[in-house]
């Protein structure tokens, strides 16, 4: 069963994730997007990817994303979640990734290129052609 979600919340969910990256698990986004950190230590770098997309081709970028909803953790990242567009703009995603240090992030991206699963995915993305441009950002949680 889908549950419509208002965009105010969405924003207000990103912007809390943004706000509380250092904290999991981030039970409020609920158990398909939230994951308990499996590092012992609080996330220092977020990875926040954000993706335009063919507005056609969502549902193959849905595909996608799920794909990564294994993958990512299997290769060492701590998934905060992916984010469709729901209301308003319909090209615009993102992906949000936690990380100890940007040394383990260079340690994920290592192990991403020699997952078979992980090699597929982007092939699939590549063949498709639903990704039309691809963002990254580092940021880090404040802390007090």
């Amino acid at each position: 069963m889908t549950q419509a979600v208002e965009r105010r919340t969405v924003v207000a969910g990103v912007a809390k994730v943004l706000a509380t990256a250092a904290m999991a698990p981030l039970a409020w986004m609920g158990p398909a997007l939230a994951k308990p950190s499996t590092k012992g230590s609080a996330m220092n770098v977020v990875c926040q990817i954000r993706y335009r997309l063919d507005p056609y081709k969502r549902a193959q970028f849905e595909e996608y994303a799920k794909v990564w909803l294994k993958v990512i953790p299997a290769c060492g990242g701590d998934l905060i979640g992916y984010f469709m567009p729901h209301e308003g703009t319909n090209d615009v995603a993102f992906a949000m990734i936690g990380f100890d240090s940007l040394a383990a992030y260079e340690t994920y991206r290592a192990r991403l290129k020699t997952e078979p699963e992980s090699v597929a995915n982007f092939n699939f993305a590549e063949r498709e052609k639903f990704i039309l441009r691809e963002e990254r950002v580092f940021l880090r949680p404040v802390k007090a």
